[in-house]
């Protein structure tokens, strides 16, 4: 029988790219964050061999390149199994988005998996296989609030975060990774070479640490008015996402819907990742799906939901817990 899991999507509170590194990558710092917003995958084991990836959504690969089955080709290879593993996706979230949802299916199928096969993978072999296949792939075996260095995959967990009300934008366009990055080292390559490529980064992680260090003095906070003072503090640290410089530029009418956004209520807006996907974080539920509504009905891709804290990630990700 099909075992389904949610797969949960990210956002990015603030990102900042460093110099490209002897392999090519970029040197990132960002904060993920897990959102409520998810694709379904099935995972079904029968005897047999071979992987079948099965999806509607235009633009989902069905082949090898698919993450979800490069993932389960590692995790049959790594325990020595052999199996008819099929791979269903139910796409909700947007492809190629800035959100994670293919990097969040295929570590949803490794959890998956487990739970079919009947295994617990060591921690180290999942960190493993994630990290091979993209960089994105290990704060999904986190979940919660994590700290994201390197190219990304150097995952940290850090102080989990409460759970804000999120407006979650996803339009119709599809914003290239790899080109953003190329647009990046044309405009501010030698602003970096200039300035030193960690000038960024160490910006980047002073604010962090005023922000999750607590800006507000040390003064205790009653659990209900915490997360109302760390949006307060984000703002007041200016932590921003880097590739809004090059995005917006290239893409006004996003910068047009952070601004919206912004009207409406949200504390903090941001690109997520290099985009097309941007959210909103609010201080209430209520703004949240008011403003959802109104981006809406001016035919803007927008749902309300939640940031979903490390706990909550990993009680939701089964169906019938």
């Amino acid at each position: 029988m099909p075992v389904p899991v949610r797969s949960f999507a990210k956002i990015n509170i603030g990102l900042a790219i460093g110099a490209p590194r002897p392999d090519g990558f970029h040197e990132l710092r960002t904060i993920y964050q897990t959102i409520a917003a998810h694709d379904v995958i099935r995972v079904d084991v029968k005897s047999g061999t071979g992987i079948e990836v099965r999806c509607k959504t235009p633009g989902v690969p069905e082949d090898e390149s698919n993450t979800c089955y490069r993932v389960a080709d590692r995790v049959l290879r790594t325990i020595k199994q052999r199996g008819k593993v099929t791979i269903s996706i139910e796409k909700n979230l947007p492809v190629q988005g800035g959100i994670g949802g293919g990097s969040s299916n295929a570590v949803a199928t490794m959890f998956a998996l487990e739970r079919a096969l009947r295994i617990e993978i060591p921690a180290a072999e999942k960190l493993r296989i994630a990290s091979e296949v993209g960089s994105d792939l290990p704060l999904f075996l986190l979940g919660g609030t994590v700290l994201g260095c390197g190219r990304g995959e150097e995952v940290y967990p850090v102080q989990d975060l409460p759970e804000f009300p999120c407006v979650l934008v996803t339009p119709d366009k599809a914003v290239s990774t790899p080109q953003a990055f190329r647009d990046w080292d044309e405009q501010f390559g030698a602003e970096l070479t200039r300035n030193g490529s960690s000038a960024t980064i160490n910006t980047f992680s002073r604010s962090v640490f005023e922000w999750l260090g607590g800006t507000s003095s040390g003064v205790p906070v009653k659990n209900g008015d915490r997360a109302e003072t760390l949006l307060l503090d984000l703002v007041r640290t200016g932590i921003a996402n880097d590739f809004e410089r090059v995005v917006f530029p290239q893409h006004p009418e996003l910068r047009d819907v952070k601004r919206v956004l912004e009207r409406h209520g949200a504390s903090y807006a941001s690109l997520s990742g290099s985009g097309s996907s941007l959210y909103g974080l609010f201080r209430t539920s209520e703004a949240a799906e008011s403003c959802a509504a109104a981006l809406s009905r001016d035919g803007v891709k927008a749902i309300a939901t939640t940031t979903l804290p490390r706990e909550n990630y990993r009680e939701q990700m089964f169906f019938g817990r």
